[in-house]
């Protein structure tokens, strides 16, 4: 694999990993590198336009430092942008959850993951698109989109992986609104929904495998119902999920889809790989395959 010649770094300037960014830039650094255009934002939602602006200088490498917002924001851009697509994006896991990172093998780990991002493979994967934005991990509404509202922000920064804990503990007794729910034009759901989510890898929030089957690059969106409403009730689903498939807990309903409208009585704030979102009523999602590429670790040789 040739060295990339011209490199980008896109950084969340309050995420850590490692000895930071300082020891982020000596490692790319140390590497054949010809230039390196350096971006750092305080927080996620400043990170498209310096995308852009990567995009337009005609780099090699796109690296992203940062958690699943700062990651979302990013490849929303390059698979939006013109030219966007061809650029591989090296992601350097310094959040809270890195769902996306874990989910494709990129440990936690700033000497590794910058390793991948030269040596590693280069493999294109799909992206979920709702609302004219692309989510790489899920989207949802519900139970946990307003877990994710309340958690996001300065509780987050306080609290880690147990901001999602302490809120998610406040809403298993919330609304169930009744939610419709179509899948590539078929009727499939018509109850009481106390959680829509939509998958584009099998673990999201907190660690929770919720779509045994789902894979990134199959073409495919996994799409989940949960009628849980209260906590007996998402102690027995989530127990469930735990020790066997999550599709085998009587209060969890999951198929997969290209194109997804879910239609709810009341507006509930909808979440994109973890970032909140604003309300809503009805939603369309659906796939766009291969959208964006990715370095990932190089699979080990069958023995």
């Amino acid at each position: 694999m040739r060295t990339p010649r011209t490199i980008a770094v896109v950084a969340h300037q309050r995420k850590t990993l490692g000895g930071g960014l300082d020891e982020l830039r000596r490692l790319l650094t140390g590497r054949d590198v010809e230039k390196l255009l350096w971006y750092e934002v305080p927080k996620s939602r400043k990170a498209p336009k310096k995308v852009r602006k990567a995009v337009r200088a005609g780099v090699d490498l796109l690296v992203v430092w940062g958690g699943d917002g700062m990651v979302q924001r990013t490849l929303d851009v390059l698979a939006q942008e013109k030219g966007g697509s061809k650029i591989p994006v090296a992601i350097m896991p310094a959040g809270t959850g890195n769902l996306l990172a874990g989910n494709l093998g990129i440990p936690t780990d700033l000497e590794k993951a910058v390793d991948i991002a030269f040596t590693g493979e280069r493999r294109r994967y799909d992206l979920g698109r709702l609302a004219g934005e692309h989510f790489a991990v899920m989207a949802g509404v519900g139970f946990d989109g307003a877990m994710i509202k309340d958690a996001d922000g300065a509780l987050k920064d306080r609290l880690g992986k147990l901001a999602y804990v302490w809120t998610g503990l406040r809403h298993v007794n919330g609304e169930a609104p009744h939610a419709t729910i179509r899948i590539d034009g078929t009727d499939w759901f018509d109850g009481e929904a106390s959680c829509v989510l939509i998958g584009n890898v099998g673990t999201i929030t907190g660690g929770i495998h919720a779509f045994d089957d789902a894979s990134p690059d199959d073409g495919w969106l996994d799409v989940g119902v949960a009628t849980a409403q209260n906590a007996l009730q998402w102690a027995r689903a989530l127990g469930t999920m735990a020790v066997s498939r999550s599709d085998h807990s009587p209060f969890v309903r999951t198929t997969r889809a290209r194109r997804i409208d879910v239609t709810l009585a009341s507006k509930l704030e909808y979440e994109l790989d973890g970032g909140a979102r604003a309300k809503t009523k009805e939603f369309t999602a659906e796939i766009v395959p291969a959208a964006v590429q990715i370095c990932v670790p190089r699979a080990e040789p069958a023995s």
